[in-house]
């Protein structure tokens, strides 16, 4: 006889998919890579950011899209290279001036609605959006609600306030949804209380919020109290030194914590992944009351520049149960990678024909991505000092040709973050191949190249017989030489090579017999030095 059994028949165990990734967004707005505690600050004061990193991952080598802010923001929003969506400076831009050899490129005034972005991958999919904060990607019919956001407050054309403290604008302007603030309130405070009410209100569904504050941006304006409180402290040796910027960053620190409270608060904060970053380098420049705002070092130069300090950015990035805590990655990454990378964590479409990659393996603990190279487009004249030209990082080079005059200049930034040694007379193969690779990027995007400015005039005689040539209109020459904008510097600065010159255009009306001014400042071992000077055939 053989065994014979009927065994019930049991259905196979059901598991429950992962709930989908709540994604709060937190982006600055001319917030510098060295701004943070946790980044090499010894003056400003983020206990609640460096937490942050402590609960996930920070970035060493995190790139901006571009110098300046909307296109990086258009970049952030599409995972494209702000040259491919033709939008390749701050809105509207700068006008065209006649000691300038170059015109402006002409670009897009707004984020085209045929772009696909974040916020319409992530509403497409379910979930609620919203943009709470700085638009500066176009007017009526190009608002964030037309770009995919459900939830769109203060967000405008434009690209800042007239003040951080309500009224925000002038002449009876209001920013959209804040009309009732009441006089004095702090535009990132209230920025902060809508976005804890859109996560009350939409805690137990999935969400996409987009935080895009004005601050750190002109006017530099911050809380009273705290700004007293920094005066304390400081200190000659430390380069950052603005007691209001200061006073904005640790109002900005504290925002960041309320928004995390909040998370916690609901229960939510193990579901959702927290991204923090800028749309650009710290402003070092002099521009408006208060400033310069920030300090980039070791970063060379700010907001405005194809250098170091222009295009990093600080980034944080917090992924409960995926992310390592404390974790530091080094690999380089860039604005319009954030695209792919939620998509693709969240199980959503990807759109073809995007610049960024996912880097969610360098989340999960991989050191490196398989992209090699970085380019930037910057057709255009900043309003910081920083030139038209355009830059490549491949591997640990970085080099940079400027639109006026074709010079190029090459760096080691693994080894040489300061950028402060021209390789191009040492690396003469390096150069051509990164020139060849740029070239070619450029052609693949079509990208628009400036042109000759028709009104050029140099500089030109005053009335009084005096031609001035400052240092800022200066064509530089050589490997070492450069000009210095930063605050109270505006020389030309690192003159260590005879070889290295600059020279000047002019225009005299009156011919004729000149004394000639220099004004030359002797750094350490420089007494003694020889000047020559060639005015036409004459030295």
């Amino acid at each position: 006889h053989v065994p014979f059994f009927i065994l019930p028949t049991l259905p196979a165990p059901v598991v429950a998919a992962p709930p989908r990734p709540n994604i709060v967004f937190i982006l600055m707005d001319d917030l510098g890579a060295t701004d943070l505690t946790c980044c090499g600050s010894k003056y400003y004061r983020t206990p609640h950011l460096d937490r942050l990193a402590s609960q996930g991952m920070r970035f060493t080598q995190a790139y901006a899209a571009c110098p300046v802010c909307s296109p990086t923001r258009a970049a952030i929003l599409t995972g494209k290279n702000p040259t491919r969506i033709g939008l390749t400076d701050w809105i509207p831009g700068s006008r065209n001036r006649i000691d300038r050899r170059l015109l402006n490129n002409e670009f897009l005034q707004q984020l085209p609605l045929e772009e696909v972005t974040l916020a319409e991958i992530f509403a497409s999919a379910g979930y609620a959006t919203a943009s709470i904060g700085k638009w500066h990607l176009g007017g009526e019919g190009f608002s964030p609600h037309d770009q995919g956001f459900q939830v769109a407050l203060a967000g405008v054309a434009r690209g800042g306030v007239n003040s951080h403290f309500a009224p925000f604008l002038r002449d009876s302007a209001q920013l959209p949804g804040l009309e009732s603030v009441p006089d004095g309130e702090y535009l990132a405070d209230r920025l902060t209380e809508e976005a804890e009410k859109f996560i009350d209100a939409n805690a137990s569904r999935p969400f996409f919020l987009y935080l895009p504050h004005y601050s750190v941006h002109t006017p530099i304006q911050g809380p009273k109290a705290l700004a007293d409180d920094y005066r304390q402290n400081v200190t000659p040796a430390n380069l950052q030194k603005n007691p209001i910027y200061a006073a904005m960053i640790e109002n900005m620190d504290n925002n960041v914590a309320r928004i995390l409270k909040k998370l916690d608060d609901h229960q939510i904060a193990d579901n959702t992944i927290v991204i923090f970053t800028s749309d650009n380098g710290g402003l070092a420049t002099i521009e408006g009351p208060n400033t310069p705002a920030t300090n980039n070092a070791p970063f060379r130069e700010g907001k405005g520049y194809l250098y170091e300090g222009g295009l990093r950015v600080p980034l944080l990035i917090r992924w409960p149960s995926v992310i390592k805590p404390a974790s530091i990655c080094s690999a380089p990454v860039v604005s319009y990678d954030f695209l792919p990378t939620l998509a693709e964590i969240c199980g959503l479409s990807i759109p073809e024909n995007i610049d960024g990659v996912s880097i969610r393996p360098l989340l999960e603990g991989n050191p490196s991505l398989p992209r090699e190279t970085l380019y930037w487009h910057y057709p255009h004249y900043g309003n910081q000092g920083g030139q038209p030209g355009a830059a490549i990082r491949d591997g640990d080079f970085k080099l940079i040709e400027f639109y006026e005059t074709g010079r190029r200049e090459l760096f080691n930034v693994a080894s040489d973050v300061g950028e402060g040694t021209n390789l191009t007379d040492r690396e003469p193969e390096l150069v051509r191949t990164l020139v060849e690779k740029l070239d070619a990027w450029r052609k693949s995007l079509h990208a628009e190249m400036p042109k000759p400015n028709p009104d050029y005039s140099p500089v030109v005689q005053a009335d009084d017989g005096v031609v001035t040539l400052p240092a800022r209109r200066a064509d530089v020459h050589g490997i070492m030489l450069r000009y210095e904008p930063l605050p109270h510097k505006n020389t030309v600065g690192y003159w260590v090579r005879p070889d290295d010159w600059v020279s000047w255009e002019f225009h005299l009306r009156s011919p004729g017999e000149y004394d000639v001014e220099i004004l030359q400042g002797c750094g350490n071992g420089s007494g003694g030095s020889t000047i020559e000077l060639r005015i036409g055939d004459k030295a």
